[in-house]
């Protein structure tokens, strides 16, 4: 067996018991699953590569130590998303472990100290914190460290000594996420091509570039891209750049499609992802069939 050295993030859901209190156990496992998922394709469209699911939890592990901590630092955001629509009945949040170091992968699962850091760190954590270790934190480049809290030494179960954690908060001050955003937005620039996305519909028109923020279609003053019409959900879907492709979410109660150009069958999504490419169209809260359903025309363009 061989080791590597790799980037671990280890995810887990809380207030799942408290759902499965008020919401029965078949609902609340479909859910539950459901939010896992979400949170893996999440974590695997910004560079991870999934490992497997456990119950209420993802493991994941990554190359890029900053890549990992920038999905990390997401994913309350994302399950924020999803929740918004699909959970009633109890709110649920997401707490997430970081280390890195060598690891030995086998049989469809890793093992490693790394492995047994990141899932001890995740239990640290309070509901929507990312806690990292010393040995990832190292790894940022100083204008990420600016939004890296320092929780100095604390003592984790199965470790002989106290170990150096960093709580990630791009929110801890706007002086602070404004710097640290712009300095890793200038280290990823140099030297990339620069993508974008292209929307249309009716006298809307919105290019979304990849070092922009996610773009909210939906009906309501909180939608990027609003489509005044009831059956669009009030935030019904997310368009995003992550790890170079132009991803689209469904967040909605009616679904969304995509038709690729030069394709027949479109792409229904009821909650789900797929990557946009080329050009198409998009509809929103209509079934495929529907002429009268919404539209907007998208062309991805890679300016590389």
């Amino acid at each position: 067996m061989e080791q590597s050295v790799r980037t671990v993030v280890f995810a887990d859901l809380t207030g799942s018991t408290g759902l499965f209190e008020s919401a029965g156990n078949v609902a609340a496992t479909q859910i539950v699953t459901r939010c896992t998922h979400v949170l893996g394709r999440h974590l695997a469209c910004a560079g991870g590569q999934v490992v497997k699911y456990l119950g209420d939890g993802v493991l994941v592990l990554f190359d890029d130590p900053v890549a990992a901590v920038q999905a990390g630092a997401r994913m309350q955001e994302v399950l924020r998303e999803l929740t918004a629509v699909e959970l009633q009945r109890g709110p649920l949040g997401v707490k997430t472990g970081i280390d890195r170091g060598a690891i030995v992968e086998h049989d469809g699962d890793c093992y490693g100290d790394a492995v047994n850091v990141a899932a001890r760190l995740s239990d640290r954590a309070e509901a929507g914190e990312t806690l990292i270790s010393e040995s990832v934190f190292s790894c940022l480049p100083d204008p990420v460290r600016l939004a890296c809290h320092s929780l100095d030494r604390i003592t984790i179960k199965g470790k002989a000594e106290p170990v150096r954690v960093w709580r990630v908060d791009f929110s801890r001050t706007a002086e602070t996420t404004l710097t640290a955003l712009l300095g890793f937005q200038g280290l990823i620039d140099a030297g990339r091509p620069m993508r974008r996305v292209d929307l249309a519909r009716l006298d809307q028109h919105i290019e979304l570039h990849d070092d922009e923020a996610p773009l909210i279609i939906g009906r309501g003053d909180g939608a990027g891209f609003s489509i005044d019409d009831p059956r669009v959900s009030r935030r019904h879907a997310r368009i995003e750049w992550a790890a170079g492709q132009c991803l689209l979410t469904d967040f909605s109660s009616n679904g969304s499609w995509v038709r690729f150009a030069g394709t027949c069958a479109p792409v229904v999504l009821r909650r789900d992802s797929c990557t946009l490419y080329g050009e198409g169209e998009i509809g929103v809260g209509a079934t495929p069939d529907d002429f009268t359903a919404p539209t907007l025309s998208f062309r991805v363009i890679d300016e590389g």
